[in-house]
């Protein structure tokens, strides 16, 4: 099982001043290597007739809608799978997750594959980002003594990776945006690109 994770919005809270209103976790996960492999090929194929250079990526919220469409279409004749979980910050009272960046960004990632209908097991789990050793460690850490326990863990492996070398969380980053576009009620696009792929979403989560 392979789960490809990625974020959108920010964990600031000085909202008046630019933090994102809304922060959306989202993962992806392929049951079958081998359907995630002709997902990675059919989105170099996809680059390559767009005329985008390899070290170019797929970013949603730096790609024009008529790529973000044409991506969205590409992916959604794939079998794979969409889990994710919608965080409105004005909810959220925690001090620790309200003052502490890498508190915040850890425990939703552990919240989304906490909650995971049973779906999740003994997964590679790939996270878009990269972070100084000692936070990957203690990072890898808490998710592992929160979520590998009983006889069924949710990790094999977890590992940080640039989304510029990993198609695949490129597809989480063009996902993850359309969900958190949908979000924006000034927007006039906003369900545009999470209809494409409403199909493949398994489980919204509102996060109160």
């Amino acid at each position: 099982m392979l789960v490809f994770i990625d974020d959108s919005g920010d964990p600031g809270f000085k909202i008046e001043k630019g933090s994102s209103t809304h922060f959306v976790i989202a993962m992806v996960y392929f049951n079958d290597t081998l359907e995630a492999e002709k997902t990675t090929v059919a989105i170099k194929e996809l680059k390559r007739d767009l005329k985008l250079g390899d070290l170019e990526e797929f970013k949603f919220f730096k790609s024009c809608r008529d790529y973000k469409i044409k991506f969205l279409e590409t992916i959604k004749k794939f079998d794979f799978k969409i889990r994710c979980l919608i965080v409105d910050k004005s909810l959220i009272y925690s001090p620790e997750l309200r003052s502490s960046k890498d508190s915040f960004y850890a425990y939703f990632i552990k919240e989304v594959l906490k909650n995971n209908g049973n779906k999740i097991f003994n997964a590679k789990i790939r996270i878009d980002g990269s972070g100084n050793k000692i936070f990957r460690r203690n990072f890898f850490g808490y998710l592992r003594q929160e979520l590998n326990y009983g006889q069924r863990g949710v990790i094999k492996n977890c590992k940080m990776v640039d989304s510029k070398s990993d198609p695949l969380i490129q597809l989480a980053d063009m996902v993850t945006g359309s969900i958190n576009r949908s979000q924006n009620k000034n927007k006039k696009d906003r369900n545009d690109y999470l209809e494409i792929i409403k199909k493949k979403i398994e489980d919204k989560w509102l996060f109160k």
